[in-house]
């Protein structure tokens, strides 16, 4: 279901992008502006995982220096058939991890000081069968993807606001159409709303990677074991709360950014309740 859904809402991105490409009136600032959304994800989606391993002060650690973390990376990657990660530490002390890299060739690992403090050994297999899930299933694609459409949906949106405030609704006006101010309004409206929705477009397709990964993480571990972890790491945030970029709140396992009521709109996640709801299910009826 959560497969489809993604489908779904990629198609729907698809279309909002192609929509607001005609309210600029042509097709050429819709290519200009699709390149250039492009090329910036082209780049993140290549060099993403460097700068945010750094902009966290990731470390690379090896099997010396963290026998247990690469243990069990070891083992749960051997159980998906897939290629071992890089493993990173990070120096945090709120609990939280998450998993980057362009493909499972080229892939890593990270968890924080934090979650290793206050997770068992069956806890921490849970979450990282969660971060392997979301390699295996090529997440990162999927959101570079889904940011790109979003983003130049946004940039489109920009255009033809920029377009009707200097100059489409008075040359309609000069014109004698007496329509230009309702176009000029239906533009700056009608774009407002398509940034708005691509962007919680973009949020319910992370929202529906995250479902797709515990039941993932549910398979290599245990759906108990995940759940836990998630309650554990739901207390500590708002504990001892990330200093995160918003920007790379999507990549966590839990989200780093508190937000609720109208927020939740907003956010890269869904409800811990509801995630832990759903894998308590997994255990009680065995599918896993």
């Amino acid at each position: 279901m959560n497969y489809f859904k993604t489908f779904l809402l990629m198609l729907v991105l698809t279309g909002l992008f192609i929509i607001v490409g005609s309210a600029i009136g042509g097709k050429t600032g819709a290519v200009y502006a699709f390149i250039f959304a492009a090329l910036i994800n082209f780049f993140a989606y290549w060099f993403s995982d460097k700068i945010v391993l750094k902009m966290y002060g990731a470390k690379e650690v090896s099997q010396q220096e963290a026998p247990d973390l690469h243990r069990i990376v070891a083992e749960l990657t051997s159980k998906a058939s897939m290629p071992m990660p890089k493993v990173y530490l990070m120096e945090n002390d709120t609990p939280n991890a998450f998993a980057t890299g362009r493909n499972p060739e080229h892939a890593a690992v990270a968890v924080t000081n934090g979650l290793m403090r206050i997770l068992s050994k069956e806890e921490l297999t849970g979450v990282i069968g969660h971060e392997l899930s979301h390699i295996k299933h090529r997440d990162i694609l999927i959101s570079t993807i889904a940011a790109t459409l979003a983003g130049a949906i946004s940039m489109l949106a920009s255009m033809a606001r920029w377009g009707a405030i200097f100059g489409g609704g008075r040359s309609s006006d000069e014109e004698g159409g007496g329509g230009g101010g309702g176009n000029f309004l239906f533009v700056i409206l009608f774009t407002m709303v398509a940034s708005v929705s691509a962007m919680l477009i973009q949020m319910a397709i992370s929202r529906s990677r995250e479902y797709l990964a515990d039941e993932g993480g549910a398979h290599l571990s245990h759906p108990l074991s995940l759940s836990k972890a998630l309650g554990k790491l739901d207390m500590a945030a708002h504990r001892i709360p990330m200093e995160a970029n918003p920007s790379t709140a999507h990549m966590f396992i839990v989200n780093p950014l508190s937000g609720g009521g109208v927020l939740s709109l907003f956010s890269t996640h869904p409800p811990i309740g509801k995630r832990i709801a759903r894998l308590e299910e997994m255990a009680r009826t065995g599918r896993f």
